[in-house]
């Protein structure tokens, strides 16, 4: 069945079909969110900065437009222009960032390397594809719950990601009058692989163990859950329904109740 996102499954993986743009598409985010997209009817240009996880990725999912892209670099930008050759309906940018430590010993080097990750890259992806957006389209970034929630543990999530509030809302402005929308995805701590890292560096510096540090970090929530790559994948697609222009300039949070503050 056809949906409202131009035209079905069946064009995916055409020349000229409409087109989303995932960066970071080989993470714990990324390839849940490609095959999504692809079974909402767009054809995908996968970003990441290995071509060995996106041929892993390619062998999953083989209509996708593998792209091999740094998107701490402004090279990125041409390599991913090179890449698009039809209307762009979506872009998604959810890389990851290096576990740096806490407040307290994070190096400056390492803070400022997550903000160019985070609001550099979205920069560099949406001046990439900006001659091919479509009315219509969304721009979407993947910020997090720390973003919104300091911690002293987090210090480069926590950083980057409200600096995302920010670059998002003035995208909002910047390509509203063309009818395309800007969105921030904001989750609580997923349930991934990068997650048992922050958990196992809480747990050496308070002498305790990993499986402990995340039973904590799950009862920090209303739910006692961490969020999952299937429910950012789920937000995502959402988004691509025509009542979500409505919501340009806000952040979905999937936090399972984990923010305490009002607005």
């Amino acid at each position: 069945m056809e949906n409202e996102t131009g035209g079905g499954a069946a064009r995916a993986g055409g020349r000229g079909a409409e087109t989303a743009v995932v960066v970071g598409a080989t993470g714990a985010f990324g390839k849940v969110i490609v095959p999504r997209l692809e079974l909402a009817g767009l054809r995908v240009v996968a970003v990441a900065r290995s071509l060995g996880t996106l041929s892993t990725l390619q062998a999953e999912c083989p209509a996708i437009v593998p792209c091999v892209a740094d998107i701490s670099t402004d090279s990125a930008t041409a390599a991913i222009a090179a890449a698009v050759d039809g209307p762009v309906r979506m872009v998604v940018h959810g890389p990851g960032v290096v576990v740096a430590g806490g407040i307290y010993s994070i190096s400056p080097s390492a803070l400022a390397e997550a903000v160019n990750i985070k609001v550099g890259g979205l920069l560099r992806l949406v001046r990439a594809v900006d001659a091919a957006l479509v009315p219509g389209a969304r721009l979407v970034t993947i910020g997090g719950h720390y973003g919104f929630e300091p911690s002293a543990y987090a210090a480069a999530a926590g950083v980057a990601n409200a600096a995302l509030v920010n670059v998002v809302r003035q995208l909002s402005l910047a390509y509203g009058p063309r009818r395309i929308t800007a969105h921030l995805i904001a989750p609580g701590p997923a349930d991934t692989e990068r997650l048992r890292r922050v958990a196992a560096d809480r747990a050496a510096l308070r002498a305790t163990t990993a499986a402990a540090v995340l039973e904590e970090m799950k009862a920090e929530s209303s739910l006692g859950v961490f969020t999952t790559p299937e429910q950012v994948a789920w937000a995502v697609e959402l988004l691509l329904a025509p009542e979500a222009d409505a919501m340009t300039g806000s952040t979905l949070m999937l936090d399972a109740g984990r923010r305490r503050g009002l607005p």
